[in-house]
């Protein structure tokens, strides 16, 4: 049933276009890897906010105040290009251990920020200074810088791993 989906969406109009195109695969893989930069960037903003190593002068909701809008429209321009790099070889990239890796990981870091939102961060408002950042709150940010870090790493190679000679 998973490979028929699959192979529906690899046949689609789209993933073909993508796929035999000679330009539009880099393109879209370009704004999808800028997508990323920004969201991982934003993410680490408050993340090192949050471990306590970095602007520490600044309450954690006034550095998730201006940081998460940009995180949450790149990550959605980050999903819909990476949709989009996925239907141009769905079976191939489902299988690859990377890509799979990356989604796990993709999937960690959400539970981790929804634990973080439900849970550590809902005093984040009398987190004033580095100090008074609770260690539940400073693991958190911890993993999240971590998890980032992997799927940056494992989105690498994807790439290298799928055009590898076999």
């Amino acid at each position: 049933m998973l490979q028929t989906v699959l192979q529906f969406l690899q046949d689609s109009p789209p993933a073909v276009t993508i796929r035999e195109g000679e330009m539009l695969f880099p393109w879209i893989e370009c704004i999808h890897v800028l997508a990323l930069t920004l969201v991982i960037g934003s993410i680490a903003i408050v993340d090192l906010r949050l471990i306590g190593l970095a602007w520490r002068d600044r309450s954690v909701i006034e550095t998730t105040t201006l940081s998460l809008p940009i995180t949450w429209c790149a990550f959605l321009v980050a999903a819909i290009t990476g949709g989009l790099l996925f239907a141009s070889n769905a079976t191939v990239y489902a299988g690859n251990a990377y890509f799979q890796a990356k989604m796990l990981l993709i999937a960690l870091a959400g539970l981790n920020m929804a634990g973080y939102h439900g849970f550590a961060g809902k005093r984040a408002a009398s987190w004033r200074s580095a100090a008074a950042t609770p260690w539940p709150a400073r693991v958190v940010g911890g993993l999240s810088l971590a998890m980032w870090i992997c799927i940056a790493a494992c989105g690498r190679w994807i790439g290298f791993s799928i055009n590898a000679p076999t």
